[in-house]
């Protein structure tokens, strides 16, 4: 007998499970958040509020260790400190921009060849180039080091934006590939019996259908670019080194300014949770793309 409710029926939840739902949500995100929120706290505190024991909750809030990384001047018990946070910050704009830049002109080509023409040793050699992720930064340090001695390019943004490659090349070739092969060649093909070039194919037909996972991928490389810390640190002086390093600067010899390092955590992460943020719709995009093949 045919059932009169028609082929949609739905799903009602108690209310008891919708309080035990929205519970567990709660507590995952206070998890998660809460460390980001005690950071955001000891920002707007002094040195004697952070290290005052017991801790507390109430203190009178200050911005002074904002104004001390935008102005650059540090206050400590041993005299006044000259810092350079926001040439640092500038520093990972640079080489985070320039290095995913440069990885998606040469990664999303070849993650097409990758994908769509098949040939021997093909798994191979895009397997040697995800070999490069694995690998840990100490092992090509030194030989990077007398290399870019040799070639000139040693403390310089287009020598670190190079290496930086080394993060950012095998991680957008991997992901884009899967998103390449997870679009039907069949499309492809019917622009190509057109009459169209290949180059025209591959412009307008594929980068448009992997768009989503092109942004994420591009989205995960940058995070992981503004992260990196030992390349910047060994291959990089103090005028070029990013935010991960200049945080350095912070460990003084009066003591460590906890408050200023929390104001800097802050602001470093800001531009890439605005990105993220900005972003969320093509993360989401690219990850339906891959979950409807076929």
């Amino acid at each position: 007998m045919r059932d009169k409710r028609g082929p949609h029926v739905m799903n009602h939840t108690s209310p008891i499970e919708r309080i035990l739902r929205g519970a567990a949500l709660t507590i995952v995100v206070l998890f998660f958040m809460f460390p980001i929120f005690w950071i955001l706290l000891m920002s707007v505190q002094t040195n004697e509020t952070i290290l005052r024991s017991p801790p507390s909750m109430v203190f009178t809030p200050t911005l002074q260790n904002y104004q001390a990384l935008i102005t650059g001047r540090l206050e400590t018990q041993a005299g006044s400190l000259d810092i350079e946070f926001m040439q640092n910050l500038w520093n990972s704009v640079i080489l985070s921009v320039g290095s995913v830049a440069l990885a998606l002109v040469l990664g999303v080509p070849a993650a097409y060849a990758f994908a769509r023409h098949k040939f021997r040793g093909s798994e191979d050699i895009a397997f040697t180039l995800l070999s490069f992720r694995f690998a840990p930064p100490l092992l090509v340090l030194l030989p990077l080091t007398m290399y870019f001695q040799e070639l000139g390019l040693a403390d310089t943004y287009v020598g670190l934006i190079w290496v930086y490659q080394l993060i950012c090349l095998p991680l957008i070739l991997w992901i884009v590939r899967g998103y390449f092969e997870d679009i039907s060649p069949d499309v492809e093909h019917a622009y190509r019996i057109a009459g169209h070039s290949w180059l025209s194919t591959f412009r307008k037909i594929a980068l448009p259908l992997a768009g989503p996972g092109i942004a994420a991928a591009g989205l995960l490389a940058f995070i992981f670019a503004w992260n990196n810390f030992i390349f910047a640190l060994v291959l990089a002086s103090a005028d070029k080194q990013p935010v991960t390093v200049g945080a350095l600067n912070f460990i003084t010899a009066s003591g460590i300014q906890y408050g200023q390092i929390a104001a800097a955590v802050i602001m470093s992460i800001a531009p890439t949770l605005a990105l993220a943020l900005y972003a969320q719709r093509y993360l989401v995009e690219g990850l339906s793309l891959g979950a409807v093949k076929g």
